[in-house]
């Protein structure tokens, strides 16, 4: 009788995990087309090499490259989610304010793993302060960050990482502004 009990939990148990299982491939899935549909707009931009259009004989030239440069527009940086969580607005300012500091710490740890293109590291950087910025608040330097860390999962491209580093650095000092 007693193996029988076992035998009914283990496989309660089992049936348990399987069913968290794919509640979780759902939910990532969801998450996924979500970030899809909100993804940061892109402008592209192309470097051209220069050449002399009035000269006759043809000299070589680079290819063409181009990337797809982010534009950061995100909304103004709200502690809203920090109100609704059942905080005064004074309290939510201070949690804004122990962010800042956060921020300002990693940007030049950022700086360095940028110079020397170290994307896992960069990666790994901007998520401990994604996670901090996200949990306070929505818009400005969290949307940002969850942009940026997102494309150092699986991107490549040193310029678009400049080009998210230099929108931190602003994000960060209008969060300043925005809460000084």
């Amino acid at each position: 009788m007693l193996s029988f009990g076992l035998s009914i939990f283990i496989i309660l148990l089992l049936f348990i995990i399987f069913r968290e299982y794919t509640n979780e491939k759902k939910y990532q899935a969801q998450r996924d087309k979500k970030r899809s549909k909100h993804a940061p707009k892109v402008k592209k931009t192309q470097d051209i090499t220069s050449a002399s259009a009035t000269t006759i004989k043809s000299t070589p030239k680079k290819p063409l490259t181009s990337h797809a440069l982010p534009e950061a527009n995100y909304p103004q940086f709200t502690h809203q989610r920090l109100i609704e969580m059942g905080l005064s607005n004074d309290e939510a300012k201070v949690f804004v304010q122990e962010l800042i500091p956060q921020l300002e710490m990693q940007i030049p740890l950022i700086h360095k793993m940028l110079y020397l293109a170290d994307f896992h590291q960069m990666e790994r950087l901007t998520h401990s302060i994604k996670g901090s910025a996200t949990n306070i608040g929505t818009g400005g330097v969290a949307d940002l960050l969850v942009a940026f860390n997102t494309y150092l999962k699986k991107g490549t491209d040193i310029d678009i990482a400049k080009a998210y580093f230099e929108h931190l650095k602003q994000y960060t000092q209008e969060l300043k502004i925005q809460y000084s």
